[in-house]
């Protein structure tokens, strides 16, 4: 039995005809899972086009396979695409997550802790058998030595049957693939692994070889009005920024949610944006965003990290700042002020090191705000309910709707359990926010107070077999670009700022006005700088200042 298996061996053109076929068949899981949804909307599909599309994916995929199907090449290149092939192809099937570049992006920018939360049994078992024992059983098969002329030869043979496969397919399913492709344009996003490796190609290129660009400081002008300079020297103003984590608006009971959610800003005077829309569908790239002067409609990532934020103008203005972060860092915004780090390797009630609750932001509140000086602004950086592992997101007691999911393999918990677990951390996080606001009014004695929320982005929760984020953006549902946006203003900081909270009150009830693009001017606005860069117009206060 030994000798037969020393014996067995491949030829180049059967190795790379096999691997096609394990893509096509296998680890393209999760387009297929794609078209069956499709294919149940379609009042009638035709028998032979769905089986010719393994086939047609196969002919593909074995076209390009064999232009790097070389000696010395084969083996190390298609080992490590296929365990490559096989993280997306579980986050694809299970998550519904699509690899655009804003996904490369974001991966290259996630942190140990957060990625440590995709961890499951479930995840490795998929990885090993989809992935690694494939690999190995790649690297252990030996491959017949080929003269180059022979190489070659069966090379063109393979390549030539691969396009007469697919002339074939076309002229018989043409419009059937025309028709599906142009109707659900997302799918080649969807195919592995020319997805996944296109988008990391664009993202070294964009990242590594494109000419670099100068730094570029804007509001060079900035300063605070001689009123709020005149106000800082009795009572300062002192602004809390809550920058929430994959928090949907549909999930607010501020916002009409049916659950009870929000119990603890119920009962404080607060003012809910009811149609707020994110930048991006992932934190690397909404957090630059919502920071710069840049729109969504004009961002580019790099233009936006390589010229001032709206941190970078108030601190020119004098403004007092500095970020605390329970998430997975500031992606840049940050880089100019003083930041700190939680201690999520720590092991206590708040933290079990691996990652704290969002409350072990409150720990040095006070000492940070006495050690600014003048208005200040104090930055927090929630991990709020960043999935999967939602269920890390608040401790035991606040547990409240049940039964939740208490894993990181959610795809294998009930929608019930999934929707608890993160109706639990929209909740828990309410709690965080009605906290800073009691301790905010503790200290109006000494500052006028006011606190702003704004979550990067929103959340799928299996709506249409999605989960998760990072959806591009064209094709991402409401869910994850839909954010909530509360402000709350203590009773003199309104009276010092000239601001008619009911007028602002009428103002969050509009629909399809509020963005992450308000955010840079309404926090210039409502700190009192003054700049030639300040667009009223995408103030959320400026309408409401009476002496406007």
């Amino acid at each position: 039995m030994k000798k037969r298996i020393s014996r067995l061996s491949f030829s180049y053109f059967s190795v790379t005809c096999l691997l096609a076929f394990y893509f096509a068949v296998v680890l393209n899981l999760p387009i297929y899972k794609e078209l069956e949804h499709i294919f149940s909307q379609m009042e009638t599909v035709k028998l032979g086009f769905i089986i010719s599309i393994p086939i047609f994916f196969w002919a593909a995929l074995n076209l390009i396979f064999t232009l790097f199907s070389w000696p010395y090449l084969t083996k190390p290149f298609f080992s490590i695409l296929l365990i490559l092939s096989a993280l997306v192809s579980y986050a694809g099937f299970n998550y519904g997550t699509i690899f655009d570049t804003n996904m490369i992006t974001n991966i290259m920018q996630t942190d140990s802790g957060e990625a440590s939360a995709y961890l499951s049994v479930y995840s490795v078992v998929w990885l090993l058998v989809l992935g690694v024992l494939p690999a190995i059983g790649l690297m252990s098969v030996p491959i017949k030595a080929q003269s180059w002329l022979k190489l070659i030869g069966l090379k063109l043979v393979s390549i030539l049957i691969s396009v007469l496969v697919i002339v074939a397919i076309a002229g018989l399913y043409f419009q059937d693939y025309a028709s599906v492709g142009r109707n659900n344009s997302y799918l080649k996003h969807v195919i592995i692994p020319t997805q996944f490796v296109g988008a990391t190609v664009k993202y070294v290129k964009q990242t590594y070889f494109n000419t670099p660009i100068v730094y570029k400081n804007i509001g060079l002008d900035a300063h605070q009005s001689s009123q709020a300079l005149s106000q800082a020297k009795d009572k300062p103003t002192l602004l809390v920024l809550v920058v929430g984590e994959t928090a949907r608006s549909q999930n607010y009971q501020l916002n009409g949610y049916s659950r009870p959610t929000n119990p603890y800003t119920d009962k404080l005077d607060v003012v809910s944006f009811q149609d707020v829309r994110s930048c991006g569908t992932a934190t690397a790239v909404s957090l630059p965003c919502m920071f710069s002067i840049l729109t969504h409609d004009n961002y580019d990532h790099d233009v936006a990290v390589n010229q001032d934020n709206v941190i970078d103008i108030l601190k020119r203005a004098g403004i007092g700042m500095v970020w605390e972060d329970d998430d997975g860092g500031d992606k840049t915004v940050a880089d100019h002020i003083a930041r700190q780090m939680m201690n999520r390797h720590r092991v206590d009630a708040t933290c079990d090191g691996d990652t704290c609750y969002d409350m072990v932001l409150l720990e040095n509140f006070d000492e940070n705000v006495a050690k600014l000086s003048g208005n200040r602004m104090i930055a927090l950086h929630l991990i709020g309910s960043h999935g999967p592992t939602y269920y890390k997101r608040y401790p035991p007691e606040m547990a409240v709707f049940q039964p939740d999911c208490p894993r990181a393999d959610i795809e294998n918990c009930t929608e019930e359990q999934i929707l608890n677990s993160y109706d639990n951390t929209i909740r828990y996080t309410d709690y965080v926010l009605s906290q800073l606001i009691e301790r905010l009014s503790q200290l109006e004695d000494k500052y006028n107070t006011a606190l702003i929320y704004l979550s990067d982005h929103g959340e799928s929760l299996g709506e249409g077999g999605i989960f998760l984020h990072g959806a591009p953006y064209a094709i991402a549902p409401d869910y994850q670009t839909t954010v909530p946006l509360i402000v709350w203003l203590s009773p003199e900081f309104q009276a010092v700022k000239q601001i008619d909270y009911d007028c602002l009150k009428q103002v969050a009830k509009r629909k399809k006005t509020h963005s992450h693009d308000n955010l840079f001017h309404s926090l210039l606005g409502i700190m009192d700088v003054t700049t030639q860069v300040y667009q009223p117009k995408l103030d959320i206060f400026s309408r409401c200042r009476v002496a406007n």
